[in-house]
């Protein structure tokens, strides 16, 4: 299906709960779909038409200290730290807002700078499902 450019669309067909969209960031036309599943966030960013680097974040909680946050690259490009911290903030804002879950990010990028990659950030929290 085809969406148009700066939109969003949440599917009641499709047995997760999601959002799609896609839009122009530094003119790259980029899809994002959010999914929220039992106890994750999945999030797929592409502007290559496929997965890129895939990672995973979560809160690790101690009775004895503040909450730390865990991101580590499943699969793909290990020596992109950018990456690393767009998963990062995207866990904070999900912890932050009161949510348990982790997330899993796939990142198909043809610009890997940090204005797209705050662009994508803004967008992902824009269109949250937590």
């Amino acid at each position: 299906m085809e969406v148009p450019m700066n939109s969003a669309q949440s599917g009641p067909h499709f047995p997760v709960q999601h959002r799609s969209l896609s839009l122009d960031i530094k003119g790259n036309k980029t899809d994002i779909v959010i999914s929220k599943y039992e106890d994750t966030f999945m999030v797929i960013v592409t502007q290559i038409g496929c997965m890129g680097t895939i990672l995973a974040a979560k809160k690790d909680e101690s009775v004895f200290s503040d909450p730390t946050y865990n991101v580590s690259v499943l699969f793909g490009k290990r020596d992109e730290p950018l990456l690393l911290a767009c998963a990062r903030q995207l866990i904070e804002h999900i912890s932050g807002s009161g949510s348990a879950r982790s997330l899993v990010i796939s990142l198909g990028l043809k610009d890997h700078s940090q204005g797209t990659l705050k662009d994508i950030i803004a967008a992902v929290i824009e269109n949250r499902l937590w």
